[in-house]
C-alpha cells in the first residue's frame, strides 16, 4: 500500500468514514453545524455582529483606490466613503432621490438627472446602489455625463445576495455578475478604462447569507477568490480624455 492512499484510509477511519478521498463530506453525511437552520444567523446582513461581511470587499476598494477620491467628488445618501477614503476631496456633494435627505445637495433620479451638472465631478462613489434602479442603462450615461473629462467612477454591486423583501421588495431590481457590469460600462466608457474585479468565496458567500459578522471570518477566508462564487463585483470607469 502507498503511503498516500494509507494515509486516506487513516483519516477515513479517524473521521469515521464520514470524509470522502477528496476531503468532502459524503452524501448523506454532512454536517450543517451552525448553518444547518431555516432562518438566518442574522437576517440584517450581519449588523447586529459587527457589520456585513460584503463591507470588507467594499471598503478594501475604496482604500485601494483612495488617491483618485478627490476634487469635487459625488456620493449617493451621505458622504462617510467620500470623508473616510478621500485624499484630497475639495468639494463634497450628497445625491439623493428623497427630498427630505437633510444631507443631500442634489436631489434627483440617476436614471433620470438631469439636474445633474455635466463633465463636474472629479470622482463619484456609488456603493451598492445600482440594484436599486430599473434603468442602468440611463443611470451609466447620466454618470458618464457627469465626470469630468479624465473622472473616475467607482462602483461596487451585490453579486451572490439576499434583501429584506419587507423594507426593500419596491426597489430591489438586479443582481449582478462580471460580465453584466463589464457589458454596462462598455456601453459609456472605454473598454481600456474599465477595471473590474471580483470577490468573494463559496464561504464568505455562505457566511453574508447568513448574516456572520464582518469579524467573525479572516483574512485569508475573505481574500481567497473564486470567480464562481461572486459575491462583490467592483468596477472603475474612467472617463475619456
Amino acid at each position: 500500500m502507498c503511503l498516500q492512499k494509507f494515509f486516506s484510509n487513516m483519516l477515513m477511519k479517524f473521521n469515521g468514514g464520514r470524509m470522502g478521498p477528496d476531503g468532502s463530506p459524503k452524501v448523506g453525511k454532512i454536517n450543517f453545524g451552525d448553518f444547518g437552520r431555516l432562518k438566518p444567523i442574522s437576517p440584517d446582513w450581519g449588523f447586529q455582529r459587527g457589520g456585513p461581511v460584503d463591507r470588507y470587499y467594499i471598503e478594501n476598494f475604496l482604500r485601494k483606490n483612495s488617491s483618485l477620491i478627490k476634487g469635487r467628488a459625488l456620493e449617493v445618501k451621505d458622504d462617510d466613503y467620500l470623508r473616510k477614503f478621500g485624499s484630497q476631496v475639495t468639494k463634497y456633494e450628497i445625491l439623493d432621490v428623497d427630498k427630505d435627505n437633510p444631507k443631500a445637495t442634489i436631489i434627483a433620479d440617476l436614471a433620470s438627472a438631469d439636474n445633474v451638472p455635466s463633465n463636474a465631478y472629479d470622482c463619484i462613489v456609488l456603493t451598492q446602489v445600482l440594484q436599486l434602479i430599473y434603468d442602468l442603462r440611463s443611470t451609466i450615461k447620466h454618470l458618464h455625463r457627469s465626470l469630468k473629462p479624465g473622472g473616475v467612477l467607482l462602483i461596487t454591486v451585490p453579486g451572490i445576495t439576499h434583501f429584506i423583501h419587507e423594507i426593500y421588495h419596491p426597489y430591489w431590481c438586479w443582481a449582478f455578475t462580471e460580465k453584466s457590469v463589464r457589458m454596462l460600462l462598455e456601453e459609456e466608457f472605454e473598454k481600456e478604462n474599465i477595471t473590474i474585479e471580483t470577490h468573494g468565496n463559496v464561504l464568505t458567500a455562505a457566511s453574508f447569507l447568513h448574516g456572520v459578522g464582518a469579524g467573525e471570518l479572516t483574512k485569508e477566508q475573505y481574500d481567497h477568490v473564486d470567480r464562481d462564487y461572486q459575491l462583490v463585483i467592483t468596477a472603475k470607469a474612467v472617463k475619456k480624455g
